[in-house]
């Protein structure tokens, strides 16, 4: 198993523990679960950008790298990697924390998710302007 000697030197979007109801009987988490986790974590980043609703509307790359088993601490970091008229990518990556004692840490998970910033009406509407 390929080991990191520490989490990235930032503060992770989010940051979950899976139970017995989101594993299997062998204790290993489905991998749903895992991708629904790090779309919650991607679309709190999208939401901040766009200042306010957005939608996925496109998963282009997910990689499961080390399995997750129930127990485990997920540190789930995002960046922006592009921003578009309306649309915006980033990247999530899943860090776990195993037998915290000996401070185990693997990179579980990488994805990278296009959300698109929505109106009330959930129709598609440009982002706003950056602010100094």
């Amino acid at each position: 198993m390929k080991r990191n000697t520490a989490l990235p030197d930032e503060e992770p979007v989010l940051r979950v523990v899976p139970m017995p109801a989101d594993a299997n009987q062998h204790g290993d988490v489905f991998g749903g679960w895992i991708m629904a986790q790090v779309d919650i974590a991607g679309g709190i980043l999208a939401a901040r950008r766009a200042n306010g609703r957005v939608a996925t509307v496109a998963v282009t790359s997910f990689v499961f790298k080390q399995p997750v088993f129930v127990g485990d601490l997920l540190s789930f970091y995002g960046s922006i990697v592009r921003t578009g008229r309306t649309s915006i990518t980033i990247d999530v990556s899943v860090f776990t924390e195993r037998n915290r004692l000996t401070a185990e840490v693997a990179k579980v998970t990488e994805a990278t998710l296009v959300y698109v910033a929505t109106d009330p009406q959930r129709r598609p509407r440009e982002l706003p302007a950056l602010q100094d």
